[in-house]
This record gives C-alpha cells, sequence and structure tokens, in this order.
C-alpha cells in the first residue's frame, strides 16, 4: 500500500535526501506559499530535530518509520515552549508551558514538527475563515474556502506541504476540510487518543486525529498516538490496527454497508451529490456487496442537539479565559470591567455568539427544557447507533450537502455555517470512528463503523480507493 512515510523513511535510510534539507525546504515552501495556513514555522526547533536525525545516519545507526517525517498541527495543542494560540488574539502571545500528550508520543517516534497551522479560533467554524491570522484558502482552489476548523492542517497536507497533520474534531472539523481538499481524514473513536494539552472546545466530542495522503500513513499515524493516557479519564487501552487487515479486500466485501434514507432524501442535499452518493452504492451493489437503508434522525435534529451540547460546554471551557491567568488581559478601573473588557476585546465574533448561546441554554430556566433535554436526544442518539451497527458493519454518507463554498460565503450567514455540519455531527454524538474518503462526491464519502471499528473503516476505504 502506498505510503509518503514510507518512502521517505526508506530515502532517509539510503541517504537519497538529507533530513535538515528536507525539513528546510518544507518550511521554505510553507513561507512561500499562497494558502495562508501557518500561524507560526517552527523552523529552529525542526531543524535541531533534523540535525539529530541526521547525526543519527551518519553513525549508521537505525532510524524509527516516523523518525525525520516532516509533520504539521493545528494551532489548538500546546507543544512545550513553542506559541499556541488557537488562531486568537487572545492567546496570540501565549507560550505552551508543556506537551499534549499526541505529539509527545509522534516526538518520542521521531517525528518533526514544523509548522503550527491555522484553524477557526478555538476550533469555531467550517472554513478556517474564523481567525485572527486571515482565512486559510482551498488547496485546489484559492476562491474557494479551506474547510475547518482543522483548514491549515488539510491544505498543507494536501499541498505536500506536511507528511501528515493532526488535527481536531469536535463536529466533523478533520472530516469536512479533508473532503473539502481531496485527503484522508480519520476522527477516531472518542477516548482512543489522549485530549491532555489540546485545548478544548466541546469536551465530550472533542477528539484528536489524523489527515494524510494515504491510508496507510492514517494508520501508521494512528497507531502511534493512540493509547490509554492518566491524564486523560476518558481514554482507553486499544489495539493497533493490522496492516495486513486493512489490506484483506476479501474481508472489506463482506462488510454489510448501510447508508441513512433521511440523509439522501434531504431538500438540502445537492442533486450532483446524490447522484454520486447513488452511483457509488450501485457499484457495491454489482460488487456483491450488501448495502441498507436505514432510519435515522433528521439533520436538523442532529445539529440542533450538537450546537446546543458544544455551546454549552464552550462556555463552560472559555470561563477560564478572563485575562487573570493566560492570555492578554485589557486595562480597566476594577476587575469585572477587566473581565468584560479582555473577552470582548480578544474573542472573535463566532466565538463570542458561540459563549452567549452556550450560557443562554445553560442558564436557569433553560437548562432543563434545552440542555438537558439535549442531553436525552444524544443518548437515543447513541442507542440507535448500537442497534444500527447490530444490522451492519459499516455505513457510509456525504461528507457535506454540497460543494466548497467561496471565500466569505460562510460568514455572512453562521446557520448556514451550522447547517453544513449536518451529515458530521451525529457521529461525533456517538463518539463514532469515521473516516473521510477523497472519492464518491466532489467533497468525499464518510466512512463510520461502531466504536472501536477503526480497522474496518479503513479496510473499507482501501476498498473504495481501488474501486474508482
Amino acid at each position: 500500500m502506498s505510503s509518503d512515510i514510507r518512502q521517505l523513511h526508506d530515502d532517509l535510510v539510503q541517504g537519497k535526501i538529507i533530513c535538515t534539507a528536507l525539513v528546510k525546504s518544507k518550511i521554505e515552501e510553507l513561507k512561500s506559499s499562497k494558502e495562508n495556513t501557518a500561524n507560526y514555522l517552527l523552523e529552529d526547533y525542526a531543524l535541531q530535530k533534523a540535525a539529530a536525525v541526521d547525526a543519527k545516519l551518519q553513525k549508521g545507526e537505525k532510524i524509527g518509520l516516523l523518525e525525520g517525517i516532516p509533520f504539521g498541527l493545528k494551532d489548538v495543542y500546546l507543544l512545550q515552549g513553542q506559541p499556541a494560540s488557537a488562531s486568537s488574539d487572545f492567546l496570540k502571545n501565549y507560550i505552551s508551558p508543556y506537551t499534549a500528550t499526541a505529539i509527545q508520543k509522534l516526538l518520542d517516534a521521531g517525528a518533526i514538527p514544523i509548522v503550527k497551522e491555522n484553524c477557526d479560533s478555538f476550533g469555531h467554524g467550517s472554513s478556517t475563515e474564523n481567525t485572527v491570522f486571515g482565512a486559510a484558502k482551498n488547496a485546489w482552489d484559492k476562491n474557494k474556502v479551506a474547510g475547518g476548523s482543522s483548514g491549515g492542517s488539510a491544505v498543507n497536507v494536501a499541498k505536500k506541504y506536511t507528511t501528515f497533520s493532526i488535527g481536531g474534531d469536535t463536529g466533523g472539523s478533520i472530516r469536512q476540510p479533508a473532503g473539502y481538499n481531496k485527503v484522508y481524514g480519520l476522527k477516531p473513536t472518542y477516548g482512543r487518543i489522549s485530549r491532555y494539552g489540546i485545548m478544548a472546545y466541546a469536551s465530550s466530542t472533542d477528539v484528536v486525529g489524523p489527515i494524510a495522503r494515504t491510508i496507510e500513513d492514517i494508520r501508521i499515524v494512528l497507531n502511534t498516538i493512540s493509547g490509554k493516557d492518566y491524564h486523560d479519564q476518558t481514554t482507553y487501552a486499544s489495539e493497533a490496527v493490522s496492516e495486513e487487515k486493512v489490506n484483506d479486500l476479501a474481508a472489506a466485501k463482506k462488510l454489510k454497508v448501510g447508508y441513512y434514507r433521511s440523509f439522501l432524501e434531504s431538500k438540502a442535499l445537492d442533486a450532483s451529490f446524490k447522484s454520486s452518493f447513488e452511483d457509488l452504492l450501485k457499484k457495491l451493489k454489482e460488487l456483491g456487496i450488501e448495502v441498507k437503508p436505514l432510519d435515522f434522525f433528521e439533520t436538523n435534529t442532529l445539529v440542533s442537539t450538537y450546537y446546543t451540547l458544544a455551546m454549552a460546554e464552550t462556555a463552560s471551557n472559555l470561563a477560564r479565559l478572563d485575562g487573570t491567568n493566560y492570555g492578554n488581559r485589557a486595562e480597566a478601573e476594577n476587575l469585572k470591567e477587566i473581565y468584560a473588557l479582555t473577552r470582548s476585546e480578544n474573542f472573535t465574533e463566532e466565538t463570542k455568539r458561540r459563549i452567549v448561546g452556550g450560557n443562554q441554554v445553560l442558564s436557569q430556566g433553560h437548562s432543563e427544557e434545552i440542555y438537558n433535554k439535549a442531553r436525552a436526544v444524544r443518548d437515543e442518539i447513541d442507542d440507535r447507533f448500537a442497534e444500527e451497527f447490530e444490522a451492519v458493519d459499516i455505513v457510509l454518507s456525504p461528507v457535506t450537502l454540497g460543494p466548497v463554498p467561496n471565500v466569505g460565503e460562510t460568514l455572512k450567514d453562521p446557520l448556514a455555517m451550522y447547517l453544513s455540519d449536518a451529515y458530521t455531527v451525529g457521529f461525533s454524538l456517538g463518539g463514532l470512528p469515521t473516516l473521510t474518503a477523497p472519492t464518491g462526491t466532489e467533497t468525499g464519502i464518510q466512512i463510520t463503523a461502531a466504536k472501536n471499528g477503526e480497522e474496518k473503516v479503513l479496510q473499507f476505504a482501501n476498498l473504495l480507493k481501488d474501486l474508482q
């Protein structure tokens, strides 16, 4: 199976490339790029790491598979001694005091971070336009958005500025930009990878995940960063995803496939997307794969439930940012005014909108009628998923309702931005492993399995790759 990581590893071992030259070339590409994907370049840090790899190779020592491989990380991850802004004015000058667990595992494996990547501020957005660093641009059309909130990460992978990138997915923030930029993006099972050291948006759905150009690279990175972490009590020990099983196409053809009628029959779904999706289902049936329609919640219910809970959680999580302990601080005559000015001046409009919405649904008189009901609906969604994965192994769905928007379109209509997550948020509420694969529709296909089913997801993605 093709792998950019393996190819670079072989080239380094065989002396075809020098690690410092490789890292320097990627950083120069980022400096001259037009997509605006880099918040901070980690040039000195990365070159020191690269020099250490070159020194090992010169001594004839063996290096690990990920050793010397340049990667990017969304600018919501902490890397000790390096900036971490979450694309906000609030934290523009903040320096990380420690390193996120997932990133530390990559460092331990020898991978080299070269860039903190542009994203929607605190993960609040679906286009990487809600950022104080300016909008990131789509890898293939500068008039289109990059997607969000991990837009910079997806674009960097698509343009080969990074070999892979680590994004964050709360309600679709890895899967949607991966689809917009025609790469692979995985939202693993909730709890498979530690969230320690990622700036929280909605803690109950936040997931760390890889973006890459190949399925094998997704598998390699996933196995590296997975595992139980005492810093994050939601994590669990998981088995490594097997390369042999991912490559077993005969087994992939035996998987039962489901799709949601409500998704396909939605009037909001672009006609060409519906046609492309139906064509894919037809090809699968021709291969002898069992395809079964499923009934599910209406997309409006999924979006409403997700945003009720996500806004409530982000209002709670961002309450700590008041200028007292973290980030920029406005001066005023008393403490109350300091808090008010600090938060009003340093949060973006979209972030303030979500904080206000979250405080509203958590307020007395509303929490019982809105927040608690949303939690109850989420439990129903989780139960429904458990039933459906008794009947099928895989669920296929479009990633988005329609084509990639033009720059500026989603900023004009926040409600349209929220509704653009209609096909991604349900799987986040269920904590399910879901991969965007660049096939099937213009913005890709989502492949979802039951919890801890990453192996089936990647196995089926491998089948779809050969079906193109």
